[in-house]
C-alpha cells in the first residue's frame, strides 16, 4: 500500500523551480531515501509534504487523502511528523518536556500531562537517550538533541516520519547508532522517508532511493541501482 505519493509536484521561488514536476511514492513500512546535491530541492520537497509550503501545482496524497495545501498541524494529526535539517528544540526546556509537547499538541487524541510525560520518558529510552531526562535540551550534545527531536516526532503517534539529515554532524559511532535507530523505528511500524548526505548510511538502511538534481527527479531505485547509475554518479556520487 502506498502511504505517501506525489504527482507532478512543483514549487517555484520567484522564477526558479525549486521542485519541478516530481512524481514519487513511499510504500507503507518502507525506508525511502532522498539524496542529491546541495540546492537540489530535497528540503523544499519535505516542506511541501509537511505543509510548510504549498505546491504551485501537482498533488500530494497521504493515506489516499490529498494533503497538499493543508496546514502542517492538520497533516501532523493525520499521522505524519518530521525532524529538521537544523535541530528545532526548546533549548531551555528539559528533554522530557520537549518530547511530551509532541504528545500533548501533535497527537490526534488528547492526553493528560502525566500520560504525555510517561510516554516521553519511554520514547527517550527507545531512541537511546542515556543522560538525565530533566537536563535542558540546549545543553545536550548534537546527537542527543537529535534523539529528542526524533522522540518528539514519534510522540505525535506518527505513522510516517520525515527525517531531514538526522545523521549530519555525527561521529561514525553516532551515525551507526542512528542507522540502527532508523531500522528500529521502521520495526515499530512507522514508515520512514529520509534525506541524507551520508552515503554509507543511506545505502545501508534504505529499501529505495530517489535522487533530485536542480529540482527534478533523475533516478529512483534500489541502493544498488542508484549506486551504479551513470547519471547519478555523474551529477552527485562522483567516480
Amino acid at each position: 500500500m502506498r502511504m505517501l505519493e506525489g504527482e507532478k509536484v512543483t514549487k517555484y521561488f520567484g522564477g526558479l523551480a525549486a521542485v519541478l514536476q516530481v512524481d514519487f511514492y513511499v510504500e507503507q513500512g518502507e525506508i525511502f531515501g532522498l539524496i542529491g546535491p546541495n540546492g537540489a530541492g530535497k528540503t523544499t520537497l519535505f516542506n511541501l509534504i509537511s505543509g510548510a509550503f504549498t505546491p504551485k501545482s501537482g498533488v500530494i496524497k497521504f493515506k489516499g487523502e490529498k494533503i497538499s495545501g493543508l496546514k502542517p498541524y492538520k497533516i501532523c494529526r493525520m499521522g505524519m511528523a518530521r525532524t529538521f535539517q537544523e535541530v528545532k528544540i526548546f533549548a531551555n526546556v528539559p528533554a522530557v518536556q520537549n518530547v511530551a509537547l509532541g504528545a500533548l499538541f501533535g497527537a490526534p487524541k488528547s492526553v493528560s500531562t502525566a500520560e504525555a510525560t510517561k510516554e516521553a520518558e519511554e520514547l527517550l529510552d527507545f531512541v537511546g537517550f542515556a543522560v538525565p531526562k530533566n537536563i535542558p535540551a540546549g545543553g545536550l550534545t548534537l546527537a542527543n538533541q537529535k534523539r529528542v527531536e526524533i522522540a518528539r516526532a514519534l510522540a505525535t503517534k506518527a505513522d510516517m516520519l520525515l527525517l531531514d539529515e538526522v545523521m549530519a554532524g555525527l561521529t561514525p559511532t553516532e551515525t551507526a547508532e542512528a542507522m540502527e535507530l532508523v531500522k528500529r523505528i521502521r520495526d515499530r511500524g512507522v514508515t520512514v522517508f529520509l534525506i541524507e548526505h551520508v552515503m554509507r548510511a543511506i545505502m545501508g538502511v534504505c529499501d529505495r532511493i530517489m535522487v533530485l538534481h536542480h529540482g527534478e527527479k533523475i533516478a529512483d531505485g534500489t541502493p544498488k541501482e542508484i549506486s551504479t547509475s551513470k547519471k547519478v554518479i555523474e551529477v552527485y556520487l562522483g567516480e
